[in-house]
């Protein structure tokens, strides 16, 4: 069975869409499959030109890529959720209260993976070995303020401002693929 990490912000025209690329070239080695919703997507439209450069850049093809909107079963199929802040976190353990101990912004489990021990022996399922190392590092670490979770929306700025926006998501997504990788 593959896991699936699925990434939520609110419109799934930016973040989410540039985490699910990003996270698709990072992980394309694991056995691991990437989503995007968004808590209050339309859906069906296309990413926003910016994100779309980003992905793009970064070696995607996202031109087919449609918004959808946050549904209860995606959050219940999915091995680990990562929102862009605190806000689409609360709303999907709400949606799906069985994910809340799979569910963290993404900021949040980047600075817990970076933390975390890796598994002493290979795990049979890297991700959730993974994910497990996160909870325990996440019980002996400080609370960081709340502002350091959350991922400011690029929505409205300039091409740079989705760049800054993209190189935040891969610093994030680095120690969960590198902690995937010590747990496999």
């Amino acid at each position: 069975m593959t896991d699936r990490v699925l990434f939520v912000c609110h419109a799934n025209l930016c973040r989410s869409p540039m985490a699910e690329h990003l996270a698709r070239r990072l992980l394309a080695e694991r056995p691991v499959t990437v989503a995007s919703a968004g808590t209050d997507a339309v859906d069906g439209l296309s990413m926003h030109p910016y994100a779309l450069e980003v992905a793009t850049e970064s070696g995607a093809d996202a031109a087919a890529f449609r918004t959808r909107g946050l549904r209860p079963e995606y959050l219940v199929d999915a091995t680990l959720v990562l929102t862009a802040t605190r806000r689409q976190r609360s709303i999907c353990t709400a949606l799906a209260p069985s994910a809340l101990h799979r569910t963290f912004t993404l900021r949040q489990f980047g600075r817990l993976a970076a933390a975390a021990e890796a598994p002493a022996e290979p795990a049979g399922d890297p991700l959730r070995a993974a994910i497990a190392a996160v909870a325990q590092a996440r019980g002996r670490l400080q609370p960081a303020a709340p502002d350091a979770d959350d991922l400011r929306d690029p929505i409205g700025g300039t091409s740079a401002d989705f760049r800054r926006c993209a190189e935040e998501i891969e610093r994030s997504l680095r120690p969960l693929a590198a902690l995937i990788g010590a747990a496999g």
